[in-house]
């Protein structure tokens, strides 16, 4: 049976930052960032709230229809980063106030992910996917890539991703992935981050 999946409104807003929130309590990166399983309960939905905000204002959230998963992809245009920031505005130090302002690591993973982001090309940037924990290996997430990578295929985009486990390196090499450029090593005994690239299938 297929994946029902829709573009997700603000009326999901909720149920999308609750499903990244459990999706990613266990998550390398989420674990680095919020060192400990209390302070990590109580902090880490703030930061998937800030990815959820900034996702439906400038980019397009996939869900499947009965909310077990979603994929947050941000539109990257020629020669930019994913981050526009108007002049004089440092994003990565206003979402550490707004996250949690005595963390620096939260404003460092910004600035680490955003430093290693191709530049040169339009792109799709996979900035999240999370799928319910309860309902993992059923195939959801494969399916909102695929989804979105037709779409990519069809608008002759490249796709762009962090892979953040070694597991999830390996899906998406299956997906057309590869990894591209040094990855990146989080500091202080962190994971490992694989930057990947995946070109646009050719039409016909």
């Amino acid at each position: 049976m297929g994946v029902a999946i829709r573009a997700a409104g603000e009326a999901d807003r909720d149920l999308v930052v609750r499903l990244l929130d459990v999706a990613f309590q266990e998550d390398p990166v989420s674990c680095w960032v919020f060192p400990g399983a209390e302070y990590r309960r109580l902090t880490h939905h703030r930061l998937m709230a800030a990815f959820a905000d900034a996702t439906f204002a400038d980019g397009r959230v996939d869900l499947a229809e009965d909310g077990a998963a979603c994929a947050l992809w941000l539109p990257v245009p020629a020669g930019g980063g994913h981050e526009r920031e108007p002049a004089g505005v440092d994003e990565a130090v206003l979402v550490r106030e707004a996250v949690d302002p005595d963390n620096p690591r939260v404003e460092q993973i910004a600035r680490l992910t955003a430093r290693i982001h191709p530049a040169g090309r339009a792109h799709e940037y996979l900035w999240m996917i999370g799928v319910d924990p309860a309902r993992q290996g059923e195939g959801l997430g494969t399916a909102l890539i695929e989804s979105a990578l037709d779409r990519c295929d069809r608008e002759g985009l490249p796709a762009y991703l962090e892979a953040s486990s070694a597991r999830s390196r390996g899906l998406y090499e299956r997906l057309g992935f590869a990894v591209t450029g040094p990855v990146l090593d989080l500091p202080e005994d962190g994971p490992r981050m694989w930057p990947m690239w995946r070109e646009p299938a050719p039409r016909g």
